[in-house]
């Protein structure tokens, strides 16, 4: 079959690509913006590319159209196959159909951590045998790819509540159909396209409608909107866990900033030490080794693999240091992710110091607020306590509507803002100094500031400043 994938160069839909080609489809496609490094994948891959949405693509008279979500009406490609009645699909339709038919899908939903859980899931499954096939909206770490078949018969997916077409305005992961369903968190988001959480809720409940009853839901103890998702009807069996005092089957007991054990039923089964931090990511195990459990790893083995777990792309990855300061990158957008991530931050300096004998240095939050819900202002109000844990609050404003100063106004003195990119990182330079850290969070490429950040950094500290 020939397929043809519109928007082609997207996390999701370019993992779709490498998929089919690899299950022997000739696959070709578009995009706006046909840019590196997911156009560089494709065409190591033999995926024809081409720029734009016009429709001389026609003549390529493939099989099918295969439609990403970021293909509105009024896209000159897409009227043209809708008038002339060619046949065409979603991409998450077209993924359940021909991708995950047959397999044992382990799904990963959730406001937050959708790629790390979804990450170390392979992971873990990976180490333990299982050969598994996945589909992640990032790259992890041990693997290189963010999509495989995997020879075996489990494969995991992240399975995102944002909407699968501009013909059909359900949650992608209705149509993935997951023996295990990862519920891993539920908050407001995608102002963009949901009017209020319960609208979300809903979302997440066609997801639990279609997990069979002898598979198994795996969520947190103690979030209401998951149990009012729950509340509306559940056929399958319910693992809870929980990284706090919160009775539930999967509990952890906090070590340190990078260990813990893992007990179910409060017995001690397993011990995890890691180079991550956060007690965001120790739920994010704990949800992990609840579902690698439940298609048949045992739970030793899969803390092992944990503390072996080599990370995720743009999830607190180191991107370099300069001049005595580590400059990380994180995908951190909504006002939970961005607290979670920097309490993390915080406490493994504050470990790594100590281990060391010195004092920790400070944290620097550089943060643009690029995704659509930022954009609109939604969740503004709940910005200024998620820095409460950053000793310098740096805010790059492009393009915001809103106004950023006035809105973070309590951060008080630590906060800079601009709209000017060399500004902030002038900004930056001016306030690090050796032994600190600074964690870009942004959704996007943030326009190249890591590389650029720690350029000035060396180049300053060259210059004797």
């Amino acid at each position: 079959m020939h397929i043809h994938i519109l928007g082609i160069c997207g996390t999701f839909m370019g993992g779709v690509a490498q998929l089919a080609k690899a299950l022997g489809h000739t696959v070709t496609g578009c995009d706006a913006n046909v840019y590196p490094p997911m156009s560089t994948q494709l065409t190591q891959a033999g995926i024809e590319l081409t720029e734009g949405f016009g429709v001389a693509q026609l003549a390529i008279k493939p099989d099918l159209w295969v439609v990403g979500n970021v293909v509105s009406r009024g896209n000159p490609l897409m009227e043209a196959i809708l008038n002339q009645g060619l046949p065409y699909i979603s991409g998450p339709q077209w993924v359940g159909e021909h991708i995950l038919r047959g397999r044992k899908v382990l799904a990963v939903a959730g406001t937050h951590g959708k790629t790390s859980t979804s990450s170390m899931l392979a992971w873990v499954l990976q180490q333990a045998g299982l050969n598994p096939g996945f589909l992640i909206g990032g790259v992890p770490g041990g693997f290189g790819v963010s999509a495989t078949l995997g020879q075996g018969e489990c494969f995991v997916i992240e399975a995102d509540e944002y909407d699968t077409a501009f013909f059909d305005k359900r949650s992608k992961f209705v149509h993935y159909r997951p023996v295990v369903a990862i519920l891993n968190n539920l908050e407001f988001d995608h102002a963009d396209i949901f009017p209020d959480l319960a609208a979300i809720e809903t979302q997440f409940h066609h997801l639990v409608r279609t997990v069979p009853s002898e598979g198994r839901v795996v969520c947190p103890a103690n979030t209401d909107s998951l149990e009012r998702v729950l509340k509306r009807g559940c056929w399958t069996p319910v693992e809870r866990f929980s990284a706090d005092a919160v009775d539930a089957p999967w509990q952890a007991k906090v070590l340190g900033a990078s260990k813990f054990e893992v007990l179910k039923h409060g017995e001690v089964k397993g011990l995890v030490e890691w180079n991550w931090s956060g007690l965001h990511n120790v739920n994010n195990a704990l949800a992990v080794v609840a579902a690698a459990h439940a298609v048949g790893v045992k739970v030793a083995d899969a803390c092992k693999a944990l503390s072996e777990f080599p990370g995720v792309k743009r999830r607190m990855e180191l991107r370099g240091e300069a001049s005595g300061v580590k400059v990380y990158d994180d995908f951190a957008h909504h006002p939970t992710a961005i607290a979670t991530t920097l309490e993390g931050a915080k406490a493994r300096m504050a470990e790594i110091a100590a281990a060391e004998g010195k004092p920790a240095g400070s944290l620097i939050a550089l943060f643009e607020p690029r995704s659509n819900t930022m954009k609109m202002g939604t969740l503004a109000q709940a910005l200024p306590a998620s820095f409460d844990e950053a000793q310098a609050v740096v805010c790059y404003t492009a393009g915001i509507e809103w106004n950023v100063r006035d809105t973070l106004g309590s951060v008080g003195e630590r906060l800079f803002t601009s709209d000017n990119l060399n500004d902030v990182i002038d900004h930056v330079v001016a306030q690090a100094k050796p032994g600190d850290w600074v964690v870009a969070m942004s959704n996007g490429s943030f326009g190249g500031v890591h590389q650029k950040l720690m350029d000035a950094l060396a180049n300053a500290n060259g210059a004797g400043v």
